[in-house]
């Protein structure tokens, strides 16, 4: 069988879900399975490489400015080009890993079979996150158009400027709008966890019948020891990562502060540095891997406060299996990453005072009690999910369509 990835952004470019395509790549391929995958090319990249039975090619399709998933809209030059359509051509089904919804169609009237990933919620909400700014809590709505003002909210909370705002809101008011039609040409739709999968349905029913949970893969973690008393927190200063409320967490500990180590803060006044370390905070930028395992020792402990619905997060992934203590919100797939974990507390989100009593009971327990859970922590979790189990449904998904 031969699979056509049309992923815009592919690893080492992106996030969870880019590193979530990269691995359904390399293990498709060691299942004698061909694939391609066709993605944008950033200064510094070839334009062709090879990896085991998978190839890459790279086209400089749009730079990093702007939205992701209308960057990509605008090319469709290369929906009409000749490596387009002999990649098309030569694929046995066209897989879509994020949002290059353009290409679905092309893809359906050339005959093809489509399977796309939902790694987040842009189906049923033009923003991906299923959340409403302007409230400050999960959005109840049921249809999938997103309302200015709280296009408006999200993008004053993320930082954005005055005209990257009024473009968002004018992109997600009218091409926004029409995004998730075109995901329902799809065969088959790919839900990462089940709640995930449940929100989706509820909201869209034309997904309903096709829409099937496939667990990510996860990478060859290694075993970190722990060397220190420390906590770590992966999210940046993004408001739905809940960074505001670990702060206001830890600022209501009395006594010994938490040693806090966050990562992916890029930037940040003096002020805001000082006030952070004040509280027991230690800022990072984004960390290469022999940087982030070094920073890992340290810490006993990770903290995942988000409060929108984390289809499936990585950082829950590997935290458990580097057997670590995790604390973590009760929203979105986290409920299914950490069933069964004895080292791991799940808090309501946005619930400071709870995150606070965590931490501190997490403080009080010793280095014995720590290794002995997040071991139990790594045997729960991959007792429940492996990588065999979900490329082997990923594989008969695609079966089925040929």
């Amino acid at each position: 069988m031969r699979i056509l990835f049309l992923a815009e952004l592919f690893y080492p470019h992106g996030s969870g879900a880019e590193l979530a395509t990269y691995l359904y790549g390399r293990l498709l391929s060691k299942e004698d399975i061909d694939v391609i995958v066709l993605t944008n090319r950033f200064p510094g990249d070839p334009s062709y490489s090879k990896e085991g039975a998978m190839q890459v090619y790279r086209l400089p399709m749009f730079e990093t400015a702007g939205s992701l998933k209308y960057s990509v809209l605008k090319r469709l030059d290369v929906l009409a080009s000749s490596l387009f359509n002999k990649l098309l051509s030569w694929a046995d089904v066209v897989y879509f890993p994020r949002f290059w919804f353009t290409a679905i169609a092309w893809a359906k009237a050339h005959g093809k079979p489509v399977v796309v990933h939902m790694h987040d919620y842009i189906s049923v909400c033009s923003l991906s996150s299923l959340y409403n700014e302007t409230e400050s809590r999960v959005c109840a709505k049921k249809g999938t158009l997103c309302s200015p003002k709280c296009v408006f909210s999200f993008e004053k909370a993320h930082g954005r400027s005055i005209s990257q705002t009024v473009g968002s809101m004018f992109l997600n008011s009218t091409v926004g709008r029409y995004l998730p039609k075109l995901m329902t040409l799809a065969d088959v739709v790919i839900c990462v966890s089940s709640k995930q999968k449940e929100l989706i349905v509820e909201r869209a029913s034309l997904f309903r019948g096709k829409t099937h949970v496939v667990y990510n893969p996860y990478p060859d973690y290694s075993d970190l020891e722990i060397n220190g008393d420390d906590f770590g927190y992966f999210g940046g200063p993004d408001v739905l990562k809940g960074f505001g409320v670990l702060y206001k967490a830890v600022s209501k500990i009395n006594g010994d502060k938490p040693k806090v180590h966050c990562t992916k803060f890029r930037s940040s006044s003096q002020e805001f540095e000082r006030q952070i370390s004040d509280v027991g905070f230690s800022l990072y930028k984004w960390l290469e891997i022999p940087e982030l395992e070094q920073l890992y020792r340290k810490l006993k402990s990770i903290i995942v406060p988000s409060i929108w619905n984390e289809p499936w997060p990585y950082v829950v992934v590997e935290a458990l299996i580097r057997g670590r203590f995790v604390i973590a919100s009760r929203i979105g797939g986290m409920p299914e990453q950490l069933e069964g974990c004895k080292g791991a507390i799940l808090c309501d989100p946005g619930d400071s005072e709870m995150l606070a009593k965590s931490i501190q009971y997490v403080q009080g327990l010793t280095m014995d009690e720590i290794v002995d859970l997040g071991y139990q922590n790594k045997e729960s979790f991959l007792r429940r999910f492996n990588n065999d189990s979900s490329i082997k449904k990923f594989i008969k998904l695609c079966e089925n369509l040929t």
